[in-house]
């Protein structure tokens, strides 16, 4: 029996994962990725990079950012301890739902993570203080390829549940879309 169940979300290529527990008096035990398990994600998923962030105050977003050009990059979200309101945009120029977007809430210990395809950007607000997430990347960071939209994007209108505050000074410079925005090529 394969260690995730993938439940393909509303956006195409958007999964979420549903990792299998094993429990006993000792405690538990969950498989965070498995490359052979993932064989339902539409493409190939070989880890080159893993990033941790813990984020001290609820409301705070960080986001939206994603990799353009000839560094596509894939993630795989977990949240490990707190809350957060994890949003996925779908930029792939030639998918019928570009410029859409969806947000799944996890928690830890709820045994859900977020896969997340090239072309998407991420972002994420933090529904409880001191939240912290385990990303899993297949490319390189690259920053000469980093791409950012605003959080506040009227294109995307994107409902966030909290007030949004905290914002780096990275983040709140993403500039609004403009008409000659054509989104990412994977």
């Amino acid at each position: 029996m394969s260690e995730f169940l993938l439940k393909a979300l509303p956006l195409p290529g958007l999964f979420s994962v549903q990792h299998k527990r094993h429990e006993d008096t000792r405690g538990h035990f969950s498989r965070l990725f498995c490359e052979g398990s993932l064989s339902g994600f539409d493409q190939p998923f070989h880890i080159r990079q893993i990033n941790h962030s813990c984020t001290r105050e609820q409301g705070s977003v960080r986001g939206l950012h994603y990799q353009n050009g000839d560094h596509p990059e894939a993630k795989l979200i977990t949240c490990l301890r707190g809350e957060v309101w994890d949003v996925a945009v779908d930029l792939r120029a030639d998918s019928p739902t570009f410029l859409h977007w969806h947000a799944e809430h996890l928690r830890a210990g709820d045994g859900r993570s977020l896969l997340i395809p090239a072309g998407f950007a991420h972002g994420f607000q933090t529904l409880t203080d001191d939240a912290e997430l385990l990303y899993l990347h297949s490319a390189d960071y690259a920053p000469e390829h980093e791409g950012g939209l605003s959080v506040y994007e009227p294109r995307l209108a994107i409902a966030w549940p909290l007030a949004v505050k905290n914002l780096s000074a990275r983040d709140a410079s993403h500039p609004l879309l403009d008409s000659r925005f054509s989104g990412v090529h994977v």
